[in-house]
């Protein structure tokens, strides 16, 4: 074990290992309840979507451990599975249509890791509306725990307006934010799913979680049809875009900020890129067979490494860890279907997310406005897809009228052409 995951070169040891697998797996299990809570509300089945994470969970970061040998785990993303939702709300699809756009999404992201065209778009793609597209997002998921949990409800006049805290589920949410700030606050590992536990215990105690059990035999997986075919009758290819654009970013970004962390970068490049890539595409192409959204490197894997762990053997205890909570599925099952449990774990993670904004330069409106214009749209239109498109097509447009237009990479030209030809043609998509 020491010789294969080659601790000694690394500076850590068994103990140390084991140790950071299990910080990190407090600090990401909440995915395994708050994902089935999200897509449930696209009609997807609990059993379902709870198979699917810990199966994709499971795979991605087995190959991170065993193939790439860093600490890194992989896991269904925040945000993805909220737009999921929104695309299934707003297209008038099914939810095997648009798991049909997340295989494609996970392929073209698996043929990608291959060729040096990923490398070529990521490069291309400006700081500021990667930051804009991330900053997004979290204020996507934010507003998601916001409604879940009766705080932000909807208004005829004003469209949203505060809840009643005097809602035993909406004061319920609000006892458990506060809660779970605090333990953020005085850096407790784990908070979030510590604070999940907290606010659960209060709302058995309270009469609004209702148990049926604690232990049980794994749920038998269940097989649906992927209506891939969909994708193109409804012309879905903004939606495939959109994952696969966040998937790449949100998944390259974490990896290269926790490897930094961790002092495993060298000259500026991550080592074994391709084997790390390939597991969060693969973990993508098989949670949508199964029946969950893209996979992605969880930026709290730096939790682990921050108690030592530097090789794959602390992933390897993260995927054990999540195998085992197939075993506690009725528990799973009762805090998914309380909202006031996973909201406040969703309006946290959006507010994490928000730290890339600090690194726009605000004074350069040229740059300033797309990322604000990203940032705003998200949430406004319900579509991360639609921010991303504004943000394409304003950058270029912006760098081109201050006359910096020889900044911009050739391909951002590109795609602003087509967003906006989609936009005109393909409203909505």
């Amino acid at each position: 074990m020491e010789n294969f995951f080659k601790l000694k070169e690394a500076g850590t040891d068994v103990r140390t290992e084991i140790l950071a697998g299990m910080t990190t797996f407090l600090t990401m299990a909440y995915i395994v309840v708050v994902n089935p809570a999200i897509l449930s509300a696209a009609g997807v089945p609990f059993n379902q979507v709870f198979i699917a994470t810990v199966v994709s969970a499971v795979v991605g970061t087995l190959i991170m451990a065993l193939w790439a040998n860093y600490p890194i785990a992989i896991a269904p993303g925040m945000g993805m599975n909220a737009y999921f939702v929104s695309v299934v709300a707003t297209q008038g699809v099914t939810y095997q249509v648009v798991f049909g756009a997340v295989l494609f999404a996970g392929i073209i992201f698996l043929l990608l890791t291959f060729t040096k065209f990923r490398e070529l778009l990521i490069k291309s793609i400006p700081a500021p509306l990667k930051f804009g597209i991330t900053a997004g997002i979290g204020l996507f998921i934010a507003f998601l725990g916001l409604q879940m949990s009766g705080i932000v409800v909807g208004n005829p006049d004003t469209y949203v307006a505060f809840g009643d805290v005097r809602n035993p589920e909406t004061l319920l949410a609000i006892v458990g934010l506060f809660i779970t700030l605090i333990l953020v606050v005085r850096n407790v590992k784990g908070a979030l799913f510590i604070g999940m536990f907290i606010t659960a215990v209060i709302g058995f105690f309270t009469g609004m979680l209702h148990l049926d059990g604690f232990v049980s035999a794994p749920p038998a997986p269940i097989i649906f049809d992927l209506d891939l075919g969909g994708v193109f009758t409804h012309s879905l290819y903004t939606v495939v875009f959109a994952f696969l654009l966040v998937t790449i970013f949100d998944t390259t970004g974490t990896m290269i900020g926790v490897a930094e962390q961790a002092n495993l970068m060298k000259d500026g490049n991550l080592p074994r890129a391709k084997a790390a890539l390939t597991a969060d595409a693969v973990a993508t192409t098989v949670g949508a067979t199964l029946g969950s959204t893209p996979s992605s490197a969880y930026v709290e894997s730096t939790s682990g490494v921050a108690v030592g762990g530097r090789t794959g053997l602390t992933t390897v205890v993260v995927a054990i860890l999540f195998l085992i909570t197939l075993f506690f599925s009725p528990i799973v099952a009762a805090i998914s279907s309380l909202s006031a449990i996973t909201a406040p774990a969703l309006i946290i993670v959006g507010s994490y997310m928000m730290a890339g904004l600090a690194h726009i330069e605000w004074k350069e409106f040229d740059e300033a406005f797309p990322t604000f214009a990203v940032v705003l749209t998200m949430p406004l239109t319900s579509s991360i897809a639609t921010g991303i498109a504004v943000g394409f097509i304003l950058y270029p447009m912006l760098k081109v009228a201050s006359g910096k237009g020889k900044e911009v990479h050739p391909i951002l030209y590109v795609f602003g052409v087509i967003f906006v030809l989609q936009m005109i043609f393909f409203p909505g998509h």
